[in-house]
């Protein structure tokens, strides 16, 4: 069996008997902990009683969090003409048609979001099975797919985060750095919990909200209350 540093030993003993928190505890009991040689990314699961292989419980969404990720997010825009150029002016970090179609095709996928006008959408189309797994394939139900692409290329890069069900029904993502001050990840985590509650799918039965952990990128993970989390 490996020997656990002593940092790992410390964090361990830190979390140890510590569940159920209030979002302020675990917030702080996190970022105490998030000690690596470089500014830790906080994130947060939830594990949902849903079934996303069924389209009536598949919970997808949206949240613009109010203090931003701390992440640079990479933006690619599908777009023509005017629209590409008013991309670009926004700060879209690549902008193409069917060039970047096949610079994807190829393998290369330099970007975190990706926005397409709906006219692009049948090239984009043909990138299905290489940008769906990856949860990056444009989507007009969270203004992906828009003809405003200024204001998209804005929301990604200002801050906002998609949301999806995985197959177990769980919904994971970045809220935060370490480095933040700790009101700001707290209010950040419980927008991001508020957003996933919305999304509750009509299908959706019994228990929604199961089990809401936070943890950053090399410590423990510590389990929130649900009931106080979800009710504020």
């Amino acid at each position: 069996m490996a020997k656990l540093g002593k940092r790992t030993r410390a964090a361990r003993e830190a979390f140890d008997g510590k569940e159920n928190l209030s979002v302020e505890e675990a917030v702080a009991l996190i970022k105490a902990n998030a000690n690596a040689k470089f500014d830790e990314t906080i994130e947060i699961s939830m594990n949902l009683g849903v079934d996303p292989r069924h389209a009536d419980q598949m919970v997808r969404g949206v949240v613009g969090l109010p203090n931003g990720t701390g992440k640079n997010v990479r933006v690619a825009v599908f777009a023509r003409g005017p629209k590409a150029e008013e991309a670009q002016a926004a700060g879209a970090d690549i902008v193409g048609a069917e060039d970047l179609m096949e610079t994807v095709q190829g393998g290369t996928i330099e970007f975190d979001r990706c926005i397409a006008t709906p006219d692009m959408m049948p090239v984009v189309g043909r990138l299905g099975k290489v940008l769906g797994p990856r949860n990056l394939m444009p989507n007009p139900k969270v203004g992906t797919v828009t003809m405003d692409v200024a204001e998209a290329v804005k929301n990604a890069k200002g801050g906002e985060v998609q949301f999806k069900a995985e197959k177990a029904g769980v919904v994971h993502a970045g809220v935060g750095k370490a480095s933040f001050d700790a009101a700001k990840l707290v209010e950040n985590v419980r927008a991001f919990i508020s957003a996933v509650s919305k999304a509750k799918p009509t299908g959706a039965k019994g228990t929604y909200m199961k089990k809401i952990s936070l943890t950053s990128t090399m410590g423990p993970g510590v389990s929130i209350d649900v009931g106080s989390a979800a009710s504020e």
